[in-house]
């Protein structure tokens, strides 16, 4: 995407009063268009009701800032770097004020040496440790994107490149070109036996500072794997401002990083991401680093079969009743009985909404399913929406506060990635489950691109699509049917863990039938013969002709 697209149908003068305007409805309160779900199951709907009544009561206005950002919630009254940034993306199609102003400000308190904070809370702007998972870089990219906000493009990329080059400066102290750990709040990894006996922040609170121990600085793959994803996302972004060699640049940057963590930092004998230490010696702790690492596409196709087949999908390791645990089950670190605030085992909600960064990109979609099932069930019976649970039993843990924004945002997200219809990029993804509870007569009605409406309306054996005034047609069984944001059809794709038979009807085209097995792609495009024929102006009860 070029810096054109972003200004279409005008100029810059009519981007950026448009999102300011749309910023200043939400915070007055008033009602705008948001997405729609109901279900007739009760206990589910209840759930999803009382995860957005979290969520925006967890929209609040922090200090040093002063517009409303989403805060993590519980106990944690303010935002993070490592998780912030990615939440509100997830929640802007509630409140794009909030997903913008929950990237602005970490840019606005940015040091003048480049130094972005890890946080900002009700007491302090904390710069004592780097605290990075998802790039920020990366959400702001896919957030500018979605919403034409060229103001947060030239931001985010100006903000990011200082960032990266204060990183290269102050966490590249071997000279490897890999982002060093100086101490456990760099990954916000609470209480995880990777950092045992090490120092939770840096000294004086200054995360350019090493904590003396000998093993220290340790090569991170995670932390190296955050700015290998945020280069990614800078070369997009200068491509989108017109700097295409600033874009060759970052690119090659990235893929030498890339390259750099595959060599130093994976295990092939253990199919595992380490820490490397001072000494040169792998942190052998099998942790959510290796999640991490999928959450950036770090590995390839064929490296990421094997972790999934001796690590991520074993039962024995990361594939828990309740996926993924932080801490392998079969590592002799994992910790029990199961604290608060533990990185030493627990299944993180946080771990949870990052899913969604890596496995449908790897083509896991149908056991996704079921892990959004399992969590889903948990949080139900749990209704607390707290922080963590036990990956073998479904429990919460207790000893924490309720009101967890990232256990909020599973039940949301998790109910439109298993049964609704979802924006991913340039294409509208139409996931139709009949006979879950999500599901049961259910309807989800969301603005995609451009405010036109995507509804999905449930019968018994599947779903009826409709987009604006174009009724798409019908999908029974379970599937995921891809279109364009215009309604084309792309492909369909098998998203449960049996094989299912597919009944396709859409308009201008032949019924069509399919069997799939877990996580098949049938390409779509090659029988788009006669085109998509729009229908006159329709309400909201809407019906498709008979079969």
């Amino acid at each position: 995407m070029h810096r054109r697209d972003f200004l279409k149908a005008g100029a810059i003068s009519t981007v950026i009063p448009a999102i300011r305007t749309l910023a200043s409805i939400a915070e007055n309160g008033s009602n705008i268009t948001t997405p729609f779900f109901s279900t007739s199951d009760v206990q589910w709907q209840r759930a999803y009701d009382r995860a957005l009544g979290i969520l925006a009561a967890n929209v609040q206005v922090l200090p040093r800032f002063p517009r409303p950002v989403l805060i993590e919630g519980a106990e944690y009254a303010g935002i993070w770097q490592e998780c912030g940034p990615h939440e509100a993306l997830v929640y802007r199609h509630f409140r794009p004020d909030v997903a913008r102003n929950s990237h602005m400000i970490f840019f606005a308190l940015q040091r003048p040496d480049g130094q972005l904070p890890a946080n900002n809370t009700r007491s302090e702007a904390g710069f004592g440790q780097i605290q990075m998972v998802v790039p920020i870089a990366a959400t702001a990219w896919e957030l500018a994107q979605a919403t034409n906000d060229s103001e947060l493009l030239e931001t985010a990329y100006r903000a990011c490149t200082r960032w990266d080059a204060w990183l290269m400066r102050y966490r590249n102290t071997r000279g490897t070109g890999l982002i060093e750990g100086f101490c456990t709040y760099d990954t916000g990894m609470d209480n995880s036996p990777r950092w045992a006996d090490l120092a939770p922040q840096c000294p004086g609170k200054d995360a350019r500072r090493l904590p003396q121990d000998s093993t220290l600085p340790r090569l991170s793959p995670d932390l190296s794997a955050t700015v290998y994803g945020a280069r990614v996302a800078l070369s997009a972004m200068a491509d989108a401002l017109g700097k295409q060699g600033e874009a060759a640049q970052w690119q090659e940057r990235a893929e030498t990083l890339r390259s750099l963590i595959m060599q130093r930092l994976y295990s092939s004998e253990d199919a595992a991401f380490y820490d490397l230490t001072a000494q040169n010696e792998f942190v052998r702790v099998r942790s959510d680093i290796l999640m991490r690492m999928c959450g950036e596409h770090i590995v390839d196709t064929k490296t990421f079969a094997t972790i999934w087949e001796r690590q991520l999908g074993s039962s024995r390791a990361f594939w828990a009743p309740f996926p993924f645990p932080s801490i392998a089950l079969d590592d002799p670190t994992f910790v029990r009985p199961i604290p608060p605030n533990s990185w030493g085992g627990a299944s993180q909600a946080l771990t949870a909404l990052r899913a969604g960064r890596w496995l449908d990109h790897y083509d896991r979609s149908a056991e996704f399913a079921h892990m959004m099932r399992q969590w889903c069930e948990a949080l139900q019976r749990d209704m607390t929406f707290s922080q963590q649970m036990d990956p073998v039993t479904g429990e919460f843990t207790r000893g924490g506060k309720p009101d967890y924004s990232p256990a909020a945002l599973v039940m949301y997200d998790y109910t439109w990635r298993l049964a609704g219809v979802r924006e991913v990029g340039r294409e509208l993804h139409w996931n139709v489950r009949p006979g879950h509870a999500a599901s049961r007569n259910a309807v989800f009605r969301l603005n995609a691109g451009g405010g036109t409406q995507a509804e999905m309306h449930y019968y018994g054996k599947g779903a009826k699509l409709r987009l604006g005034t174009l009724q798409l047609g019908r999908v029974e069984g379970v599937a995921r049917l891809a279109t364009d944001s215009q309604g084309k059809p792309l492909y369909l794709q098998s998203i449960d863990v049996t094989p299912q038979r597919i009944e396709l009807q859409l308009k201008g085209l032949p019924r069509q039938h399919f069997t799939l097995p877990p996580n098949a792609r049938e390409s779509l495009t090659a029988n788009v013969t006669t085109g998509l024929q729009c229908a006159p102006e329709i309400g909201r009860g809407w019906e498709m002709p008979p079969a």
